[in-house]
């Protein structure tokens, strides 16, 4: 059984989107947050930062926790290939440095990742986003519900 990962994403939102990477899969694409794995002796806010350089190819500010969610791969619909897998996600509020980000600079795309993309929130809805479970607390500005809880 593998350990338990921390992974740090950013909600980087500005002018009522979202920033998501791109990513392709068998199904097409999807659409996932900005961040990944702690690195040992690595902060949280450090490896969200570390993780929106390599994927954006741009640097952020770190804000509040805004939620939190767990991941046990045995439990949702990618059981078959993910059953060992426990992950758990801190989701930063973050913002760009850059007022004009080119994401040009991108070093250490995920496997899957084609591309940046701006969402416009209310059309979260209309595409395949991991985790889902978060796009309705996204689209409310719900920041009373802190832990989301196991959800894809």
């Amino acid at each position: 059984m593998r350990p338990i990962r921390n992974s740090a994403k950013a909600i980087i939102i500005r002018d009522e989107r979202i920033l998501l990477t791109v990513n392709k899969d068998d199904e097409g694409l999807f659409y996932i947050f900005p961040g990944g794995g702690q690195e040992l002796s690595e902060n949280l806010q450090d490896a969200v930062r570390r993780e929106c350089l390599e994927e954006l190819g741009e640097k952020v500010t770190v804000g509040d926790l805004i939620y939190v969610r767990e991941y046990i791969g045995k439990n949702h619909e990618f059981a078959e290939s993910d059953s060992e897998a426990h992950q758990v996600e801190f989701y930063f509020q973050c913002s760009l440095i850059s007022a004009h980000p080119t994401f040009e600079n991108v070093t250490i795309p995920d496997a899957n990742q084609v591309g940046i993309e701006w969402i416009e929130i209310n059309k979260l809805d209309e595409i395949r986003v991991y985790p889902k479970a978060i796009v309705k607390p996204i689209k409310n500005m719900d920041r009373d519900t802190r832990y989301l809880g196991d959800v894809n």
